[in-house]
């Protein structure tokens, strides 16, 4: 394993559960914001404010490695992305119900009866061409002395109606996925860590810092 820490900047739980999987397996040592002794503060809920999820990856990027005075830094950005709805929610998957005054349960809830309501309305206008296909996006940053580095991961799948499953967050009861055997609640962490868009973008990010040695 490598003497070097990095930072991973996110604060939700089961993200972070997800990326310790997929860091474990590069041998390398992480450090969460709290580990780093990195205060919430309302200026972070500014962040996502671009119109790409490369743009708001690498916002969070740079923000963490400055105010953890300079630790290499690693962050992302992902969302949801449905045909029907012509991409949305996309960039605004985490807050497309507006309810941000919630706690991150709360806020998953308010999305996903948003999510099944502007499935259904969507199936009755649409009608012959409605599909339910969409996809989950991931694009991973890191930022360090070096400079800054992006790479996207994606998985298709097709969106349900009715959830299935408790683990994971977001919209994962209602985004099923073939390639992990059933939705992304459905899924062990190891299964999601080896095959989700944030794994491949992950993935693809750390083989590339690798080669520069720069983990």
């Amino acid at each position: 394993m490598t003497g070097r820490s990095f930072l991973v900047a996110t604060r939700s739980a089961g993200k972070l559960a997800e990326l310790r999987q997929i860091f474990s397996t590069y041998d390398v040592r992480i450090l969460d914001l709290d580990a780093a002794g990195i205060p919430e503060t309302p200026k972070e809920e500014d962040l996502e404010k671009f119109e790409t999820f490369e743009e708001n990856a690498i916002a969070k990027a740079r923000f963490f490695f400055d105010h953890s005075g300079g630790i290499p830094t690693f962050a992302d950005d992902s969302g949801m992305c449905v045909d029907a709805l012509g991409g949305e929610p996309g960039v605004y998957s985490k807050r497309w119900s507006g309810r941000l005054d919630l706690d991150s349960r709360a806020i998953d809830a308010a999305n996903n009866a948003k999510l099944v309501t502007r499935m259904q309305e969507a199936r009755v206008v649409q009608r012959e061409r409605f599909t339910d296909s969409g996809r989950y996006i991931a694009v991973a940053a890191f930022k360090d002395a070096s400079g800054e580095t992006v790479r996207r991961g994606e998985i298709e799948g097709r969106v349900l109606f009715t959830p299935r499953g408790n683990r994971g967050f977001g919209y994962d009861p209602y985004f099923e996925a073939p390639e992990l055997g059933g939705t992304f609640a459905e899924s062990s962490i190891e299964n999601t860590a080896a095959g989700s868009h944030r794994s491949r973008a992950f993935r693809a990010l750390l083989a590339a810092l690798r080669a520069e040695g720069r983990i």
